[in-house]
């Protein structure tokens, strides 16, 4: 019977959670900010993860990031406490623009719509006063 999931991904799924716990908790860096933990991303050989965040202020993504990967070593230490395994990944953290990437393209949309429905709205006056004479 086949695995539904990878080992990998299921260590990716535990770190999110163990990680996100930790980070909430334990880290007492007040630049890391309001982050959110959107990712995470293990090699075949659990060596190395990536660990993409959010942050809600993103003016603050650079500090946040740096506050991270210097909390990066006692992450993983502690992690190694929580997880049962030989060796825990080295953690890389990157920043996920995609909510604001997606905020962006919200705005760019109702732009549009918003121009779109007052070029339609003017078109409309203008057939009915022609439909008038």
């Amino acid at each position: 019977m086949a695995r539904d999931f990878t080992r990998s991904e299921r260590v990716a799924g535990q770190l999110r959670r163990d990680l996100a716990k930790l980070i909430q908790q334990e880290v007492k860096d007040p630049e890391v900010g309001f982050v959110s933990l959107s990712d995470v991303e293990v090699t075949r050989d659990l060596s190395h993860a990536k660990v993409f965040i959010t942050v809600f202020d993103p003016d603050k993504a650079k500090t946040s990031l740096k506050a991270l990967r210097r909390a990066a070593v006692f992450l993983r230490r502690r992690l190694g406490q929580e997880l049962r395994m030989r060796h825990v990944p080295e953690l890389h953290f990157l920043h996920d623009d995609s909510v604001e990437q997606g905020s962006h393209i919200d705005q760019l949309i109702s732009k549009a719509l918003d121009s779109d429905k007052g070029g339609y709205e003017g078109t409309l006056a203008e057939a009915e006063d022609s439909d008038k004479e």
